[in-house]
């Protein structure tokens, strides 16, 4: 395994973290177990997951991969292998039976962060963030920004850092990150941590892989010069970039074929592309799931690379991507097909 740190801090991650979002609903507890259990041995020492898990969001389900993830701690009782990261779920009508309403206040923060303590049975979160922004603006595949004058949504950033900083001297977190965000957010709670001498962002969340290199364009320079590195998610695009759709091995529990409302990665110029990355990956000889990972983990602003699996053989390859390292030929090729097909999936 390789490592990097994790922002400016001394704390060496895992190239690989392993991404938990299907335990309780594609995984079973004795599967999750077996996952993270599999991942620790490999050498990975960092877990991410979220209030709102498993995917997708349902009051069902809600909160089952933090008790999964809780019951594996309280058995190994291994809490100081590894760092944990977890996020308190911003806005969204299809989520309010996590709370209502649901926003950064302190209040809600302060709520989200007991229970998320009690599912993962520990007394602290590592890596606490913000899973998506509360204001109104470009993510989860929108491009361009709109800006909406009439948005009753109120700058209170310098709030959510001072509650981290509370949630940090109680010893409940230890540092403090967003996710899905922009250069304009990310930025601005850089500049606000600096001034007033609050939490400092360590990482930023976002999604990255061949079919979705949109971080490039503005934050992956922020990430790099202000050292908060990207936590890169969906790096398989939600398995079309192992191949198995392309190749007519896909079952229909696959994540694509069993969940039709999460289309992001399911359109036509995604197919296409992936076809050609197939192709690449064929010609030299290895899966396209670890060519894809492999990209991702080459990528100098990313300090980790969210992985999921449904099945012991895809987090076994996966894992093993670690050990490919693309050369620049294969990088060249990869780059051709880029610029002909940029990302399909934004």
């Amino acid at each position: 395994m390789e490592y990097s740190f994790l922002g400016n801090t001394q704390e060496k991650v895992s190239k690989i973290c392993l991404g938990t979002m299907t335990f309780g609903e594609q995984n079973t507890e004795a599967e999750g177990h077996e996952q993270l259990d599999y991942a620790l041995d490999q050498g990975i020492n960092f877990i991410d997951t979220a209030e709102m898990y498993s995917v997708p969001g349902r009051p069902q389900t809600q909160g089952s991969t933090e008790r999964i993830i809780g019951t594996w701690i309280q058995s190994r009782r291994n809490r100081d292998r590894f760092l944990l990261a977890s996020k308190v779920t911003g806005p969204s009508a299809g989520l309010k039976h996590i709370r209502n309403p649901l926003r950064f206040t302190r209040e809600q923060i302060m709520t989200a962060i007991e229970g998320s303590l009690t599912r993962l049975q520990t007394d602290y979160i590592d890596l606490y963030q913000l899973h998506w922004p509360e204001r109104n603006t470009n993510f989860f595949g929108k491009l361009g920004y709109k800006h909406d004058p009439a948005e009753e949504w109120e700058d209170n950033l310098l709030e959510v850092l001072e509650v981290m900083q509370d949630l940090v001297t109680a010893g409940k977190i230890r540092y403090f990150g967003v996710s899905n965000e922009t250069p304009w957010g990310l930025m601005r709670f850089l500049y606000l941590a600096e001034r007033y001498g609050l939490p400092r962002g360590v990482s930023i969340q976002n999604p990255y892989n061949l079919l979705n290199r949109t971080f490039e364009i503005g934050l992956a320079e922020v990430a790099l010069r202000e050292q908060a590195g990207l936590l890169a998610y969906s790096p398989m695009a939600f398995g079309l970039l192992s191949g198995k759709y392309h190749e007519g091995v896909a079952a229909p529990t696959s994540r694509i074929n069993q969940f039709k409302q999460l289309a992001r990665y399911n359109s036509a110029l995604s197919h296409e592309a992936t076809a050609a990355y197939l192709e690449i990956a064929q010609q030299h000889g290895i899966s396209l799931a670890k060519l894809s990972l492999a990209f991702v983990n080459q990528q100098p602003f990313v300090s980790s690379n969210i992985i999921g699996a449904t099945t012991m053989e895809q987090l076994r390859e996966n894992i093993d991507s670690i050990q490919v390292h693309l050369s620049d030929e294969i990088l060249q090729e990869i780059e051709a097909v880029h610029q002909r097909i940029p990302n399909p999936a934004p």
